[in-house]
């Protein structure tokens, strides 16, 4: 891999485990890049990595030094605070220079701005803390994760492959690659920072969430089927939506029942599960705002671009 400039700056949530972001810092040069820490990465503010004056000043220095990488340090909440005042133009310059914007979760807003402003694309991908800061004792870097991050980086991944259910032998369509988290995505819905229906329209959209009950995973599914961005796409990617605790009232209702219901709605594409991606240690990375084509061979899906 060729070495390249990887910056990781804090956007969003506080960083509570210092020690653990420079072990990712670490890491992420073991792997071949020359990873520097912005120097804001580790500031504090309530629950944020900073003010927003902070982070949004970190944000606007990182695109102004153009690095190859810009990865977050780590999601949780923040990035909707400084939609308004990002300067867009800024941020699409550093993209067309050739920095790649890394990162998941809270990072589809600032992913999905940077499509709906600039038509700018991203990397849905590991951030440094959760992905790369994690003990050993606790799993380390996954390794999975590290070599489709690196790949993506050097321009060599083409594609990403998984299973996903029966039922979908012989489905190709192309289309426009984006999404991420689902919860980001519909506080996005309504605002100037959601790409436009006419540029998403026949798209590839993935989605993922976390700690998300499932009927809140199918009352936000069904808010972007009512608001009719759904109907639009060629097919619908589902990533994990994982650390949730069934109830007694339940009753076997969990994230299949809602797949099912979806299905049986007017318009719905086909909805594929499986995809790697989401708050998960073993992790794809897709580029967010790019061309792509979808191959289900029997079980098989294959997602190039």
């Amino acid at each position: 891999m060729t070495v390249a400039a990887l910056t990781v700056f804090s956007p969003s949530g506080v960083v509570a485990r210092p020690a653990a972001l420079r072990l990712a810092v670490r890491r992420l040069a073991a792997l071949g890049f020359v990873s520097t820490l912005d120097e804001a990465a580790l500031a504090r503010h309530q629950r944020f990595a900073g003010d927003d004056a902070v982070r949004l000043a970190a944000l606007h220095r990182v695109a102004r030094a153009a690095p190859s990488v810009a990865m977050a340090a780590r999601g949780g909440y923040g990035l909707s605070r400084l939609l308004d005042a990002i300067d867009w133009p800024l941020l699409a310059r550093a993209a067309t220079l050739g920095t790649r914007w890394v990162g998941h979760s809270d990072f589809t807003a600032l992913q999905l701005g940077l499509l709906a402003h600039a038509g700018a694309p991203s990397w849905a991908g590991p951030m440094a803390l959760d992905d790369f800061g994690r003990s050993d004792a606790d799993g380390g870097v996954d390794d999975v994760t590290a070599a489709c991050f690196a790949e993506a980086m050097s321009g060599e991944l083409e594609a990403v492959g998984w299973r996903t259910e029966a039922g979908f032998d012989g489905l190709q369509c192309r289309g426009l690659l984006w999404g991420g988290n689902l919860s980001m995505l519909c506080a996005l819905v309504g605002t100037p920072h959601l790409p436009r229906p006419a540029r998403v329209k026949g798209g590839l959209l993935f989605l993922e969430d976390v700690n998300e009950h499932p009927y809140r995973v199918e009352r936000l599914l069904l808010q972007l089927a009512q608001a009719g961005l759904l109907q639009t796409q060629k097919a619908l990617l589902l990533g994990d939506f994982g650390r949730v605790r069934p109830t007694p009232l339940d009753r076997g209702y969990r994230l299949a029942a809602v797949v099912q219901h979806l299905r049986g709605l007017p318009g719905m594409p086909p909805i594929l599960s499986g995809l790697p991606f989401g708050h998960i240690a073993t992790k794809v990375s897709l580029p967010v705002g790019r061309r792509a084509q979808l191959l289900v061979d029997g079980r098989d899906v294959l997602l190039g671009w």
